[in-house]
């Protein structure tokens, strides 16, 4: 029997397991338990950190079918990833240049999801430049899931940087993409997991 397949979710900034699009998708893939599994980390607060649980995982994986759902700052990390496999992702209002817009974030942080309380320091603003994919290439295995009501990212970065990707943007909504749960099945067909 083949091994299941493994739809890795990546959480934004300062999110978790529990945000809602993560629970939603864990909620929709119940019925494909032994088809799919579900791999959904906390992500550390620093970015080497969380590549590097990523890059753990992906070891932990080899050779196993892999589909990518990334949000916000996870859609950063989801692009990464798609650019260095073979799979394909989906990516939820994506955060293009995250290093750009979490300047205004430095210092004390605190995860609303874990409590966790960290600093946001300089160093993790390169850490951030260093992940971004400079050439990217996987753009035909990407579906880009865009809200134009995002009040975090202007969508419009999205959709110069992801060019010759697949798009759904839909008017209005916020940055958590309202109605997330009525797009499972259609990630899953698009991931060609199941």
């Amino acid at each position: 029997m083949e091994p299941p397949s493994v739809l890795l979710y990546l959480h934004g900034f300062n999110s978790s397991p529990n945000s809602a699009k993560a629970q939603a998708m864990a909620q929709y893939l119940e019925p494909y338990q032994d088809q799919i599994q579900l791999v959904c980390p906390q992500l550390a607060c620093y970015p080497n950190d969380a590549w590097q649980q990523i890059e753990d995982i992906l070891n932990q994986h080899r050779g196993k079918k892999l589909g990518v759902v990334g949000s916000s700052l996870g859609g950063f990390l989801a692009t990464r990833v798609a650019q260095q496999t073979t799979a394909k992702a989906v990516l939820v209002n994506p955060a293009v240049k995250p290093y750009e817009l979490l300047k205004d974030y430095l210092g004390e942080q605190q995860n609303p999801y874990t409590q966790q309380h960290y600093q946001l320091e300089q160093q993790h603003i390169e850490q951030l430049k260093q992940l971004e994919v400079s050439q990217l290439s996987c753009q035909q295995r990407l579906w880009v899931m865009l809200q134009t009501a995002d009040e975090v990212l202007d969508f419009n970065l999205a959709v110069t940087e992801y060019k010759g990707a697949t798009f759904t943007i839909e008017e209005g909504g916020d940055h958590s993409f309202q109605g997330f749960e009525n797009h499972c099945a259609a990630i899953l067909d698009f991931l060609a997991l199941r």
